[in-house]
């Protein structure tokens, strides 16, 4: 879009309709000459979302897409810097409760602006007195013991030596230990990388363009990028553009997906002609990928027991120009479809559900939305239950690959192992075999990546073959080659 669009008066109507905030979509009504609002307006909106985000039982990237898309006055500038103090404020966000605790103070969104606005951005008490003016567009004027509390953080910083180590990391308690004994020494490095933002990664669709294409394309665009280090149809945007300023990701002919995830979907090894399952598929990111790979050619089934994310995924499918993919709603892991269709599929992948412990970089928030209400081991039991389940599909000779967005142990490896333990039929096929041009695995038999090593979000993959049927003549039926270097 670019600069402020102004909004005539029906389009202002509009928008106040929709449910947008009254303060600042007047102060976005047409005004002659004006290029962006005040910096207090947008902190007035950053408080709104703040809000929204705490009180909104969903992930924050979800509640943000639906509060924008009901605020389509707030241009892609604006929108831009309301996000960036967002995220900064949930990547802070055990610290900033740290110092409101300190001094007896409430953790809720105000607070913790304005305690971010001191520690973090060093304004001083009347700096931050003139933005929380009471004003039209700005939030309402600083209460008595607000402006106490700014008084008592002035000239302090917000990393405090007081804080225990988990609070500075922005580690939650209930995922300190297991990450503690999956990286030792290297815990505060690894905590230190979740920290930082996550980069935008494309994977081309290799069904309506080439990587060299889209290379070009977004050098037109003004934009640096590069190919990914590994992923053969990755690029890395080396900016954060706005979305809506891609064009080729309208077309369907590049989709977002961070290269770790491209990674799992190539362990896949789908062929054309192949029968593949995505067993937990949600928005179809990695169906996606797989149906490329397989040159629209074969069929992929995406399985989720969520009918909305399939029709998400559903969309994406059409955009892209892939016609080998059907959607299946499955009530449950047991799912009586699982039965009837045993043993009848070359690939099945497992993105089974999970902490989300590798995506903290790209989702701050979910750190704090807890898997402590769920419990650890009540999700180990369904990944237990889900992955059971989904190899009953695996015909010999077919490959299944468990794959999880986390970093616990307790998820990943020792899930594979107690698998494998009650399922003789499958055995583990190391990493070197599957895909020998992944070298820079964390784990030395399994795909285990980690942002501070490989700059991705965090994954594991296990690659997992059925033992084939013995042929006549002694032969085995099923039996493949590794990845290569193109698939």
């Amino acid at each position: 879009m670019g600069g402020v669009v102004p909004l005539a008066a029906g389009r202002y109507a509009r928008a106040m309709v929709k449910g947008g905030s009254v303060a600042y979509s007047q102060y976005l009504r047409f005004q002659p000459g004006r290029r962006s609002v005040t910096p207090a307006a947008r902190l007035q909106a950053t408080l709104e979302l703040m809000h929204e985000v705490d009180s909104v039982p969903r992930p924050a990237d979800a509640v943000v897409s639906a509060w924008f898309r009901a605020r389509r006055y707030i241009d892609d500038k604006d929108r831009g810097r309301i996000l960036d103090l967002l995220h900064a404020l949930l990547r802070h966000h055990a610290r900033l409760g740290w110092w409101l605790a300190r001094h007896g103070r409430e953790d809720k969104p105000r607070n913790r602006l304005l305690a971010w606005l001191t520690l973090k951005e060093g304004r001083t008490t009347d700096q931050v007195e003139r933005l929380f003016s009471g004003a039209k567009f700005a939030p309402a004027v600083l209460a008595d013991h607000e402006r106490a509390l700014l008084v008592k953080l002035q000239g302090c910083a917000i990393d405090h030596p007081g804080m225990p180590e988990e609070v500075q990391l922005e580690c939650p308690p209930w995922a300190a230990g297991p990450l503690r004994d999956r990286f030792r020494q290297a815990f505060r490095q690894e905590m230190a990388a979740l920290l930082t933002p996550a980069p935008l990664d494309l994977r081309v669709n290799p069904i309506r363009s080439t990587r060299e294409a889209m290379l070009d394309a977004l050098k037109d665009l003004g934009l640096r990028a590069q190919a990914s280090a590994i992923a053969p149809y990755g690029i890395r945007v080396d900016e954060r553009p706005s979305l809506a300023s891609l064009p080729m990701l309208k077309s369907g002919e590049v989709e977002i997906q961070d290269e770790g995830s491209q990674l799992v979907a190539m362990l896949v090894d789908a062929r054309p002609g192949d029968r593949v399952v995505d067993f937990c598929a949600g928005a179809g990111g990695k169906t996606l990928a797989i149906a490329a790979q397989m040159n629209n050619k074969g069929h992929v089934v995406a399985c989720d027991v969520m009918e909305g994310r399939l029709k998400r995924g559903a969309e994406r499918f059409r955009r892209a120009g892939l016609h080998n993919i059907e959607t299946r709603l499955l009530a449950n892991e047991t799912d009586k479809w699982i039965k009837r269709h045993k043993a009848g599929f070359d690939r099945v992948l497992v993105d089974a559900p999970c902490s989300g412990t590798g995506t903290w970089r790209r989702n701050p928030d979910a750190r704090w939305r807890a898997r402590e209400e769920q419990g650890l081991d009540n999700l180990v039991s369904l990944q237990a239950r889900i992955l059971a389940s989904a190899a009953r599909l695996v015909k010999p000779g077919g490959r299944l690959v468990y794959a999880t967005c986390s970093m616990l142990p307790e998820e990943n490896e020792e899930q594979v192992a107690a698998f494998l333990a009650a399922h003789p039929a499958f055995r583990a096929v190391p990493l070197h075999e599957a895909a020998p041009q992944l070298t820079n695995s964390a784990h030395p038999d399994y795909l285990s990546l980690t942002p501070a090593r490989n700059d991705t979000d965090g994954f594991f993959a296990a690659v997992m073959q059925r033992e084939a049927v013995a042929a006549p003549g002694g032969a085995e039926k099923g039996q493949r080659c590794a990845v290569s270097q193109q698939s």
